[in-house]
């Protein structure tokens, strides 16, 4: 498996991978996941894959050279969505070549794409690619894409990247998104790969392979950790069974009590003697509907 993250900002753009590949506890590999297409003063773009090793192996190589109707390739494409359907191309050339194949042997055609960069005459563009060839555009509501093992590291994205973050900023937000997902998933692994753009740049100026050894990752491992319990601690525990009026952070309140749904225990079951179940029998009865359920509280009536 693996974790890529990519934003597209109104500075340019920030692209990151990491290197984990597995087929099992015992063969864990690495292989890079970003590759860089780059004519300076032309054209940028980069792709970042996750998925079967060995169909994103093919969709690099067969890309590099493809042509569409036009004649027009990823080098010489006029636009960024041009060479997106390009790489498209090349997505349902693998699958219509392999994927029956692949499943004769119990194996999906499995392959997530992240394509962006920027050609000249035109903006920054992002695109997410699925296993069909078919792809969606990152627009200003939506300022990031990411495959792989993504869920661990969205919540700092969704509340910290937006389009005017700086592209220190964005790069920083996406290491600790990739933090938080090497500490939860065993499947994404160093070194990573961190590749920034600046718009109308139309080069390669700012890329980092980061290992285990990196002084920035190790100082953002450490402190965002820290941070994080830091915060934690100080956030004040849940108040039960007060008036919000005359308390903070109130979780339960004395005059909105609530009850669970419960499963009556099997007829002849020892009862504890010290409660008294007359009370909770009492507001099932009170609860019971004519069908002989209840509303949500109390005894649960089959």
């Amino acid at each position: 498996m693996t974790y890529c993250v990519a934003l597209r900002l109104h500075d340019g753009l920030v692209f990151l991978s990491d290197s984990r590949t597995n087929a099992g506890v015992d063969q864990i590999g690495t292989y890079r996941k970003m590759n860089v297409y780059e004519n300076p003063g032309e054209r940028v773009m980069v792709m970042m894959t996750s998925g079967n090793l060995s169909i994103s192996q093919s969709i690099r190589q067969i890309v590099s050279d493809l042509s569409n109707a036009n004649g027009h390739t990823l080098w010489t494409a006029k636009s960024m969505y041009e060479a997106a359907q390009i790489l498209g191309d090349a997505i349902r050339l693998v699958h219509d070549r392999d994927a029956e194949e692949l499943r004769k042997f119990g194996i999906d055609f499995n392959i997530s794409i992240i394509f962006g960069g920027q050609i000249k005459g035109e903006h920054c563009r992002l695109f997410q690619m699925y296993a069909a060839g078919n792809f969606i555009e990152s627009y200003d509501d939506h300022v990031y894409f990411q495959i792989g093992e993504s869920k661990y590291g969205k919540p700092i994205l969704d509340r910290v990247a937006t389009l005017d973050s700086t592209l220190d900023e964005a790069a920083k937000c996406a290491l600790i998104s990739m933090d938080s997902t090497l500490r939860s998933n065993i499947s994404v692994g160093l070194p990573l790969d961190l590749l920034l753009y600046a718009k109308d740049q139309l080069s390669v100026a700012q890329f980092v392979t980061i290992d285990e050894q990196n002084q920035y990752f190790q100082m953002i491992r450490r402190s965002w950790g820290n941070q994080l319990k830091r915060v934690f601690e100080t956030t004040a525990d849940p108040v039960w069974d007060a008036t919000p009026e005359t308390t903070d952070n109130v979780l339960s309140g004395l005059d909105h009590g609530s009850m669970p749904v419960r499963v009556p225990p099997p007829s002849g079951l020892p009862r504890d003697t010290h409660r008294d179940p007359t009370v909770l029998q009492t507001l099932a009865e009170g609860n019971r509907q004519s069908d002989g359920t209840t509303d949500g509280e109390g005894w649960q009536i089959g």
